[in-house]
């Protein structure tokens, strides 16, 4: 798969928060968004997710805009700024709640994830009782468990202590192997350094890459 970022700017009010951004993401790489908070890292990957329209330019998905047509684009999974869940709901309960939707995942598979993103202990815990890192690690775990072509990942490791870094990051890895399309955005660059094979960095609406 081949996304295309092609000039896209997004203002709101007469606020331009990306300007002019043309770039291109294909399967088989993870790429890293960088930049401080509000440089317009995350409002860019919501233009990719169709949860914002851009005032200019496009975003195709092998040359379809889904956006224009107003068409869900297939096989998109993303976590986007702050997760959030059902708090009644154990964190196992609410991930089979949104695995329901297209009933394309078991509950072996949400095990599996669980065990990835190192929650399994604590899956049968209430979403109200969770800590940051929990809350992350389970929004990490509803991009992963459905097996999706293009993973996007908004601030992943915020709250999240180093062992279960690694071995997220190195799940994504190994999925990057299997042809799979990641992105990442974070203000840490440490976060990237070892995990990204291209990196973008975000300044002031702009976009380079480093």
């Amino acid at each position: 798969m081949k996304i295309e970022v092609k000039n896209v700017s997004k203002k709101f009010k007469n606020n331009y928060v990306l300007k002019d951004v043309t770039l291109d993401f294909e399967s088989g790489k993870i790429y890293g968004l960088s930049g401080r908070n509000g440089s317009g890292k995350s409002v860019l990957l919501k233009i990719i997710c169709g949860l914002y329209a851009p005032s200019s330019g496009e975003v195709t998905f092998d040359n379809i805009n889904y956006n224009k047509n107003n068409m869900f684009v297939p096989n998109v999974r993303a976590l986007i700024e702050n997760p959030n869940f059902f708090p009644d709901l154990t964190g196992f309960e609410n991930l089979r709640l949104l695995a329901d939707i297209q009933n394309k995942t078991s509950d072996e598979q949400i095990y599996k994830t669980l065990k990835i993103v190192n929650l399994e202990s604590e899956m049968n815990k209430k979403y109200s009782e969770y800590s940051l890192g929990m809350k992350q690690k389970l929004g990490i775990a509803q991009v992963l468990m459905e097996n999706p072509d293009v993973m996007i990942l908004d601030e992943p490791f915020n709250g999240i202590e180093e062992e279960s870094v690694k071995q997220i990051s190195k799940f994504l890895i190994e999925e990057k192997d299997k042809g799979k399309m990641i992105l990442i955005s974070t203000h840490i660059r440490e976060d990237l350094e070892n995990l990204a094979d291209i990196i973008y960095y975000f300044d002031n609406g702009s976009v380079k890459i480093k």
